[in-house]
């Protein structure tokens, strides 16, 4: 294990403790099909309305990268809390999933199902073996990582009402896939496609969209994978 990781690990884990797909393509116009909402379906932009922090920050996750992009998020909201005695309340996380990083955003069921963890080359964020688990997802309950990290997951930031947020336009590429393997039209796949999403993640017209949104919001801006 190389130091600079050794050091990071290292850190999530003390401040841890503590807590209580596809590439995106650049031919838009083949993608606009599976990429298009429904009709009649209209872009929740509500999340804006909780970016209401003294201290705001966006983590912009364009990678797969282990994960870490998404633990990124929560390691800055308990630094602060630690550091600087800011209260959780106090405090606004906004994760943008996007290009490759969208795949963070699918269930395990997706990733079983397409094979996602060999096609993105995926490792564990602690072992950095690879991996056919979403790196952003793993629970201790189940003996993907200790206890220390379980704070981390992408579903334990929403529910602590962290916002997390899909690009559409990456995420086409998941309706793209689900449409070839399963022979299925593009309502249908798109369909489909979402049944996967993890619950909580917003899609928005892209990832760009979303992260300078965020920032128009007051939110400070970070590449995080």
């Amino acid at each position: 294990m190389d130091t600079n990781r050794r050091d990071f690990l290292g850190t999530m884990a003390m401040n841890a403790a503590m807590l209580g797909a596809m590439p995106l393509s650049f031919d838009l116009a083949s993608v606009a099909a599976v990429a298009a909402p429904a009709q009649g379906e209209k872009w929740d932009l509500t999340w804006v309305n909780k970016v209401t922090g003294k201290h705001k920050a966006v983590f912009d996750v364009p990678e797969v990268d282990s994960g870490y992009g998404v633990w990124r998020a929560t390691i800055w909201g308990k630094q602060y809390q630690d550091v600087m005695g800011v209260a959780p309340k106090d405090l606004s996380a906004v994760l943008v999933l996007r290009h490759n990083g969208i795949t963070l955003a699918m269930q395990q069921a997706f990733w079983d199902k397409y094979g996602i963890g060999k096609a993105k080359n995926a490792l564990d964020p602690v072992t950095q073996k690879p991996t056919d688990k979403n790196p952003a997802l793993l629970s201790s309950s189940r003996g993907e990582v200790p206890e220390m990290f379980d704070p981390m997951a992408l579903d334990k930031f929403i529910a602590r009402g962290g916002i997390a947020l899909g690009c559409n336009l990456a995420f086409g590429d998941c309706v793209e896939l689900v449409k070839s393997k399963e022979n299925l039209d593009d309502a249908a796949a798109r369909k489909q496609a979402l049944s996967f999403l993890v619950p909580g993640v917003i899609l928005q017209p892209s990832g760009v969209f979303a992260a300078i949104r965020a920032q128009e919001a007051g939110a400070t801006y970070l590449r995080a994978s």
